[in-house]
């Protein structure tokens, strides 16, 4: 049975679709292009079917396209061939947290916005084991310890070689939830000091004091692309996690990213209000 595709790979063919439509193209045009039936193109949009770095090209010059950066950009997302990290983990964790793993690992840039959770990239191995076993309905032992794993490995990102730049907003009521006690609160708290010194991470705290807040109250990934094209908004949800990247979808959450820029703590100063809260426990 053909595996599902992942969300990067329905990705690249949303966009080739969207080129398409915006040349005015039917798919029999494009499958005349490319010497294949009409099936095989609906599938490549899809994201069911393998496309090629040259197919691309050939696709984005008779569709004139002039970005050049993003056309690219997308070729390089066809000439992708090795099997990522996350893929030990296909058929034992949901094909959505394999999503995410991917998303991170390609991305230029991450920017999280979190109201009740810390940022899962900066989490202890501890804090994250509480996390999903705070968790509803209960998981079993071994998801649990898989989850957290996977979540371990997701941190290779911010490591070196990649040192990915990393701008989280945290609402303080996040630090004030007491995921698996004090204990590993405060060694979880102590950990999220230290990770912010860091050169690649930047941690701010929007203080409980702000006046209202914005949105659904959702955790907030924003994951910029080589080209602001490519760039994705993944949503946190009871059902699994959401992606999106209409433009329209990008500007909203872009708008929600520049308010808490706007109404967080600075660095020095969300480091003081964190020590302030470990005291506390």
């Amino acid at each position: 049975m053909r595996r599902a595709p992942t969300e990067r790979q329905q990705r690249l063919g949303s966009e080739l679709r969207k080129l398409r439509l915006a040349a005015g193209a039917s798919t029999q045009y494009a499958a005349g292009l490319l010497g294949l039936d009409r099936a095989k193109v609906s599938n490549m949009e899809a994201g069911t079917r393998i496309t090629s770095p040259e197919r691309v090209r050939t696709l984005a010059s008779n569709y004139d396209c002039s970005g050049g950066a993003y056309v690219e950009a997308l070729a390089a997302m066809a000439s992708e061939t090795e099997t990522g990290w996350w893929e030990q983990y296909r058929g034992t964790l949901p094909s959505g947290l394999l999503d995410i793993a991917e998303l991170e690992w390609h991305a230029e840039r991450l920017i999280t916005g979190q109201i009740v959770h810390l940022p899962g990239l900066l989490h202890t191995e501890e804090y994250a084991r509480a996390v999903f076993d705070a968790g509803l309905p209960p998981m079993s032992r071994f998801e649990v310890e898989l989850r957290v794993k996977h979540r371990m490995d997701r941190q290779r990102v911010l490591d070196e070689p990649a040192c990915l730049p990393y701008v989280g907003y945290v609402h303080e009521a996040a630090l004030r939830m007491q995921f698996g006690g004090r204990e590993v609160t405060r060694k979880q708290l102590e950990h999220l000091q230290v990770m912010s010194e860091r050169d690649n991470i930047t941690l701010r705290i929007i203080p409980a004091g702000s006046d209202g807040f914005p949105g659904a109250g959702h955790a907030i990934l924003y994951a910029e692309g080589p080209v602001p094209q490519l760039d994705t908004v993944q949503l946190d949800s009871t059902h699994g996690p959401e992606f999106l990247h209409a433009e329209a979808q990008l500007a909203k959450f872009r708008a929600h990213l520049d308010w808490m820029d706007a109404h967080s703590l600075s660095t020095g100063e969300s480091r003081t209000l964190i020590h302030s809260v470990v005291r506390e426990l």
